[in-house]
Formats: structure tokens, sequence, C-alpha cells
């Protein structure tokens, strides 16, 4: 399994496996990285390289994201 699927998993896992819910927290905080807001995870040499989609994929896998269904 690659990097990106054990994060992908991970992020999966912190959304109860809701692949809709996932893209729209995904798609709301990398839009927000975009437009110049600092990620939420410490950018590594491994990770500076990524895009702030993966970025936001990341962090969400890591917990760092606040989310609630409105």
């Amino acid at each position: 399994m690659s990097r990106l699927e054990e994060v992908l998993s991970r992020a999966l896992e912190n959304v109860n496996g809701d692949l809709y819910l996932l893209s729209m927290i995904i798609a709301k905080r990398s839009e927000q990285i975009s437009n110049g807001n600092t990620p939420l995870i410490e950018v590594t040499k491994e990770l500076e390289e990524l895009k702030p989609v993966d970025l936001a994929l990341y962090e969400l896998a890591e917990n760092k994201l606040e989310w609630k269904i409105s």
C-alpha cells in the first residue's frame, strides 16, 4: 500500500467511511490553503511538493480539521 493510500484510509476512518463528506471537507480545506491559509500540519521536505488537496487530506488524516454536519 502506498503512502497516499494509507493517508486516504486514515482520513476515511475519520469521516466514518463517508466518501461524499470526505470530498466536501477536502475540497473546502484545499480551497482555503490555495487562498493562502497556512497548513495545519508541519510541512516537511517530503510534503512541500504536495498540492493543496493532498495537504488537506493529510490534515484530515491527522485529525487536524474540525468539521460538523449542518
